[in-house]
């Protein structure tokens, strides 16, 4: 039950239920990773400013980051904490609005078969104050719960309210802290609520 998969472009597994508790049954993998990779490039191949006249103008405005996680979790009242990777990418196409894709694996740091990896996208709001750009989220998404020993894998709709900062560094790379509280509605024992903090670096298209 526990996958053992690497960090990276993960794919969301459908959850069956027999009479030992869940177990998973792959879907396909790298498909929709693959296919998300190919739209983000494509955006960020689009022009920016003019090149071809005066009526070309930048259609949105795109990101593509990797970082590492902290997290706090907590099951049947003992809390757990959690370190992992994480890959985000935001696309705004207006001044103050956009759109957010992110991805953790976290692990626990005492006991490395439990597990949590959620994949989450929804909308963001932004504003430019110089090189930094203070936001705020809201997403929804899957998240993935390994218990410990693999007694049992489990799969939840999420969602998530958040915020953090973008700091440009230099014109192509930007850096980033990050904060998510997650809700699992329907989590054995009740909700599960994660603290999520995220501290990435992102790489910035531009015309």
């Amino acid at each position: 039950m526990n996958d053992g998969s690497p960090r990276g472009w993960l794919i969301p597994r459908r959850w069956i239920h027999d009479r030992s508790g869940f177990r998973s049954a792959p879907l396909a993998r790298g498909r929709v990773a693959a296919a998300m990779l190919a739209v983000a490039l494509a955006c960020g191949s689009l022009p920016g400013r003019a090149q071809g006249g005066p009526t070309a103008a930048r259609i949105g405005d795109l990101q593509i980051g990797g970082g590492f996680v902290f997290a706090k979790s907590g099951y049947n009242f003992t809390p757990i904490h959690l370190v992992g990777p994480s890959i985000y990418t935001t696309f705004d196409w207006k001044t103050h609005l956009g759109a957010e894709f992110s991805f953790h694996n976290t692990t626990g740091t005492q006991d490395s078969t439990v597990y949590e990896r959620t994949y989450e996208i929804g909308p963001r709001v932004f504003v430019l104050r110089g090189p930094f750009e203070p936001y705020a989220k809201a997403m929804y998404g899957r998240g993935v719960y390994n218990f410990s020993h693999n007694i049992a894998n489990v799969a939840y709709n999420i969602y998530t309210f958040g915020g953090g900062i973008d700091l440009r560094v230099r014109r192509s790379i930007n850096v980033r802290a990050d904060y998510e509280y997650q809700s699992w509605p329907g989590f054995p024992l009740g909700t599960l609520h994660p603290s999520v903090f995220t501290f990435g670096v992102a790489y910035h298209f531009h015309e």
